[in-house]
């Protein structure tokens, strides 16, 4: 049997509902071949939640401080599981994160597929988009996930996908990053290891539903690329300085794509000659100039040595 530790952050802003559906969906799973443990990591003390919790048969790891933020609790749970299992391999995920049956034994495959693998994942999806910014994020998702497989630089969301356990013992989260995931991914495929994408399943996550939720997301995505800068390592990586580099100035310059949206909507009209569909368009636009408010302010940020702040995102009912 393959022992794998599923990994879910709990962050204090959501609703229990969401997390009594999250149980629900990671113990659905198919888990043929497979000996695991599901863990979720709170910042918080909540009593009847994690009595909720156990008796649904998760394992709770509850830390006392919110150091590290997102990062400091998954190093927390992680030495906690190193402690008390020894996984093969670990999978995270986050509270809103809905993957397909066989995720995870697909994933295992891939990411055995390679000595040098050290994290294999899926496409994206948006989960019911039901409103213009989350058809646009699910646009998104397509465009992404395009990009996902044709690239040598495979930076997975979140880090949700499964990883070889090994890489875990050696590795660590930087707690002191904002998009402690990019900041991970960079630095393996820094060091020379590969991700690898695995068709045919995927995961589904709950798009953002505000428009002031994609400028405070995004903001603390750029603000934690911004930050990657300063890894001295990096910049003495050619991987760095010719796939990373590049696409951190690109997304700094979102707005030169908005002539583009702004030219496409007359042409989606007449293709789909729908113009509740052809709408994404505007929606696009709208979606590029938040983008680019939220990375002048984390850029302004940045320079001046302030952080932005960590928000929470609002949950739809799912």
């Amino acid at each position: 049997m393959k022992k794998v530790a599923l990994i879910i952050s709990v962050s204090p802003f959501e609703p229990k509902d969401v997390v009594l559906k999250s149980i629900e969906w990671m113990k659905s799973l198919d888990y043929e071949g497979i000996y695991p443990r599901i863990f979720y990591v709170m910042d918080f003390e909540n009593e009847e939640l994690r009595e909720i919790l156990e008796k649904k048969g998760v394992e709770v790891v509850v830390r006392g401080s919110r150091r590290g933020r997102k990062a400091g609790a998954i190093n927390y749970c992680l030495d906690h599981v190193f402690r008390t299992f020894k996984p093969d391999y670990i999978a995270f995920f986050d509270v809103d994160s809905r993957p397909s049956k066989k995720f995870l034994i697909k994933c295992i495959d891939g990411v055995e597929s390679g000595r040098k693998v050290f994290i294999a994942s899926t496409e994206r999806r948006a989960l019911n988009p039901s409103n213009l910014i989350s058809e646009v994020i699910s646009f998104e998702c397509t465009v992404f996930n395009f990009f996902l497989r044709r690239s040598d630089f495979k930076n997975f969301n979140g880090l949700i996908g499964v990883l070889k356990s090994r890489f875990l013992e050696k590795e660590r989260f930087d707690e002191g990053s904002f998009s402690e995931d990019l900041e991970f991914s960079v630095r393996m495929h820094a060091k020379g290891y590969e991700s690898i994408f695995v068709e045919g399943e995927f995961i589904e996550e709950q798009p953002v539903f505000t428009w002031r939720d994609l400028y405070v997301q995004r903001r603390r995505w750029y603000f934690g690329a911004f930050q990657l800068t300063r890894k001295s390592f990096l910049w003495k990586s050619g991987f760095f300085l010719a796939k990373i580099l590049p696409l951190i100035l690109f997304a700094n310059f979102l707005i030169f794509l908005i002539p583009l949206a702004i030219f496409s909507f007359i042409p989606l009209i007449i293709l789909f000659r729908n113009f509740k569909k052809s709408r994404i368009a505007v929606g696009f636009v709208l979606y590029l100039v938040v983008n680019q408010l939220a990375s002048l302010s984390a850029l302004y940020r940045f320079l001046r040595g302030r952080e932005v702040e960590w928000l929470g995102i609002r949950r739809a009912k799912m």
